[in-house]
């Protein structure tokens, strides 16, 4: 934040009657420090018998939006549709900002719903600007006497003159508490929740009205704006915020290059939040970020590791990670601010975006589609077979040769086309989520234009498939390595390679819960897997070694050489691996020889084990009797098969 100066907080005396007080004896805000949350139907309630209210606002809302449309029609009627889409686009922002904060969240939140919006708007929207002009001091004071039952300068040693920043839901000042804490205090927008109330009752209107009566459109919009509603609301709640921040301290703080501000409580209620002041330079201001000494690209890879985290560990993200709210400290920490806007991802939710992501790594087309039921994107009834090319045709375009070279801005970009032709809805976890990781990968770029999240997200998703011992990805790691043609040892080879990359791995961990879950019952399928495999490379192996001895000797006693069979040339697809398999080990940090041999005689003792040598003994038996006899009936019929054959 940008340091100013400080003054003295004045005695500030306002009539009651200039100020809009923003009190609203219909909203639950009326009370200082109540909790408010959004209810459609107490929503709707207000407003169905105030037509006046609705219908004044309804006319400033519709009359901009039939002009917007007309433009369409017209560009429609004359052919130029496409050359004015960019300028409609630009056209609607202009309606969106000049509505106000309801409609600036709602465009905000639709730049990520390809589901809604023809991907030619999509790119516009994000531009879409979260600042207005501030507004009076007088206010803002008066404000939070109301609130915090203080005037200002009792609680205040000092406050910035004007605020500091200004933004459509309230504004920050810069000040310093009596005990000489230095704090940022934001207060509320006079009129607020009146407005948006309002504003999201009318937008229920018209979702329902279009919804029922333009056929086009698959996605429920009553449901869409109720999410936007409700996370509008919580943003709108200081207490909540609060919460929220000291909630994300509790899940985060243990990284230690993360810093949550702290929160004071005694001097924050629901339009009122104070918290501390951080000193620090935005990411993408990259100069005065290495001035300090600060690592820029490190400290993104810090934000890439705290969003996987929130996304996938704990399910409670910071939805908003604009270069406003991420900032650089002197002490080489990354500072998180803004926790209105925050969202949830339950269990199911993340498992499922753990395993998409590695079967979209693997391109592993129908496995994803399948992700894609299971993660709300499409229901159960839908036909897959023509998805299934569609994936294969935007993610191999947009996942290239490597890991490396994935990217979340093209991907989304190639979705949103995909997704407005197909049956998809994007669910409201996951519109949050692609806001969240495109605003972060934007940061990234602009730090270092070659950063690729999904890239650096990999390692981590690796390892947690490897480790996590949740039933879910127990079994996506089962599918994954195993397949009707035996075990697919290059994806293994691929996971550790990845998860050797995470900071914190741990290959004793990964090894102790590795024997933990083979010898569980759970663990019955991947032992006879396994024997399976160790049949056949001790087969081929041994076949291979037979060869060998055998072509040695004849060379020694002057014998014609049979040409080496072409299974016998190079290493068999298993050894290969195996042997690539062994030298990540080799090289991974922790990695102890001595540690291994332990761990070795710990797996021989046990009776699994004994029983699964047993298996691979009689499976090779069987193997060799069978090859035995194979060649001992084809010694036989080739004397008859050359007597009936014509003479040349």
């Amino acid at each position: 934040m940008p340091q100013q100066t400080l003054s003295t907080v004045n005695t500030i005396q306002v009539p009651s009657q200039t100020i809009d007080t923003y009190e609203d004896t219909e909203l639950a805000y009326d009370e200082p420090n109540a909790d408010w949350r959004y209810n459609p139907e107490t929503n709707n309630a207000r407003y169905r018998h105030r037509p006046f209210a609705v219908l004044v606002r309804l006319i400033a809302i519709v009359f901009p939006f039939t002009s917007f449309a007309l433009g369409i029609w017209l560009d429609n009627l004359t052919g130029n549709s496409l050359l004015k889409q960019k300028k409609r686009a630009r056209q609607l922002i202009k309606i969106l900002t000049k509505l106000g904060p309801a409609y600036i969240k709602i465009g905000q939140a639709l730049s990520t719903r390809p589901d809604v919006v023809p991907p030619s708007y999509l790119e516009e929207l994000t531009t879409l600007q979260d600042k207005i002009p501030s507004f009076s001091n007088e206010v803002a004071f008066r404000f939070i006497e109301e609130e915090l039952g203080k005037r200002p300068e009792e609680i205040y040693a000092e406050l910035s003159p004007d605020p500091i920043a200004a933004a459509s839901l309230g504004q920050v000042y810069q000040g310093r508490l009596k005990t000489g804490e230095e704090v940022a205090v934001k207060v509320q927008r006079p009129g607020l929740n009146r407005r948006i109330s309002l504003d999201i009752y009318i937008m229920r209107l018209l979702a329902g009205f279009v919804q029922d009566n333009v056929k086009v459109v698959r996605s429920n919009l009553r449901a869409i704006i109720d999410e936007l509603a409700e996370r509008i609301f919580e943003e709108t709640n200081y207490n909540q915020e609060g919460r929220n921040a000291d909630k994300f301290r509790e899940l985060y703080g243990y990284i230690e290059e993360i810093h949550v501000p702290k929160i004071y409580w005694e001097y924050t209620a629901n339009r009122v939040l104070t918290m501390e002041w951080i000193t620090g330079t935005k990411l993408t201001d990259i100069d005065a970020v290495q001035a300090q000494g600060i690592d820029a690209t490190h400290l993104v890879e810090v934000g890439v590791e705290c969003s996987l985290r929130q996304l996938l560990e704990h399910g409670f993200f910071h939805a908003d990670p604009h270069p406003g709210n991420l900032l650089a400290m002197r002490d080489g920490r990354l500072a998180y601010l803004d926790f209105g806007m925050m969202s949830r991802i339950k269990p199911y939710q993340r498992y499922g975006l753990i395993e998409a992501v590695v079967h979209l790594v693997n391109r592993d087309f129908e496995a994803l589609s399948r992700d894609y039921v299971k993660l709300d994107f499409l229901t159960p009834d839908t036909n897959l077979e023509p998805i299934i090319p569609a994936l294969a045709n935007v993610f191999g375009n947009a996942l290239g040769a490597t890991v490396a070279e994935l990217n979340f801005k093209s991907i989304t970009d190639q979705m949103s086309a995909m997704m407005y032709e197909f049956p998809f809805t994007v669910p409201a976890y996951y519109a949050l989520i692609i806001r969240s990781m495109v605003t972060l990968e934007g940061i990234a770029i602009g730090v270092d234009p070659e950063f690729k999240v999904l890239s650096k997200a990999y390692p981590y998703i690796a390892k947690r498939l490897l480790t996590d011992p949740a039933p879910e990805l127990r079994a996506s790691l089962k599918d994954l390595l195993f397949k009707e043609e035996g075990f697919r040892w290059h994806r293994l080879e691929n996971l550790l390679n990845n998860a050797t990359d995470s900071r914190d791995y741990d290959f004793d961990g990964l090894v102790d819960q590795a024997i933990d879950y083979l010898y569980s019952d759970r663990g019955i399928f991947i032992r006879e897997k396994i024997a399976d495999e160790l049949v056949n490379v001790i087969d081929s192996f041994g076949r291979k070694t037979i060869f060998n001895l055998s072509t040695a000797f004849r060379q020694q006693v002057g014998l014609a050489v049979r040409e080496t069979p072409v299974e016998f040339r190079e290493d068999s697809y298993t050894m290969t691996h195996l042997r690539n398999i062994i030298g990540i080990l080799q090289q991974t940090p922790g990695f102890d020889p001595t540690r291994l041999i332990s761990v070795v005689g710990k797996i021989i003792s046990k009776q699994e084990t004994q029983q699964m040598g047993q298996q691979v003994a009689e499976r090779l038996a069987q193997k060799m009797a069978a090859r035995l006899i194979r060649h001992l009936l084809l010694e036989k019929a080739t004397p008859k098969q050359q007597v009936a054959l014509p003479a040349s």
